[in-house]
């Protein structure tokens, strides 16, 4: 990548993060995505989704599909005190959806420079990286930084709205 197609990439992702926790590790959703934060709450179960879309929440009116981070990054699934749904919207070819996602807490909003945003790393193998806008020095500690529009595939995010309507 070139200097200068680095730096516009990084400027693109700079601006206010949401970082919460996930097993031991911190991740940073753009704080323009999220919505709300809410307790957990009753989960209403979908027949035939992937294992990490836990159901459907009703949000004063609304139904929402509720996500497991801890389960589509391949973590152990669990529920703690401080466990609660980020409300985030996502953005669809054709549409805008709001969607639950399930964490295990929510640390703070920070701001980020971009001297203080790397690009994601090259892995060397043929891991998908496309969620990960890059990741984050904050205090002394890497958090990486998620496209929440790229977390959930397409598809799925489009199965759950419409099951959801």
């Amino acid at each position: 990548m070139t200097p200068t197609l680095q730096t516009s990439a990084n400027n693109k992702n700079t601006g206010k993060f949401l970082t919460v926790v996930l097993d031991t590790e911190a991740y940073g959703i753009a704080v323009l995505k999220v919505r709300e934060i809410i307790r957990m709450q009753k989960i209403t179960p979908i027949p035939q989704m992937p294992d990490f879309v836990k159901g459907v929440i009703n949000l004063r009116g609304r139904v929402i599909p509720v996500v497991d981070l801890r389960v589509k990054f391949g973590l152990q699934a669990g529920f703690a005190e401080r466990t609660c749904i980020v409300v985030v919207q996502v953005s669809l070819p054709s549409s805008v959806v709001q969607m639950g996602l399930i964490v295990d807490s929510v640390e703070e909003v920070v701001n980020l420079a971009p001297a203080e945003i790397e690009p994601t790393p090259d892995f060397g193998t043929r891991i998908d990286t496309t969620y990960i806008l890059g990741m984050a020095k904050i205090k002394g500690v890497v958090k990486t930084l998620l496209d929440i529009d790229r977390v959930v595939s397409p598809s799925t995010v489009e199965a759950l709205a419409k099951s959801a309507a």
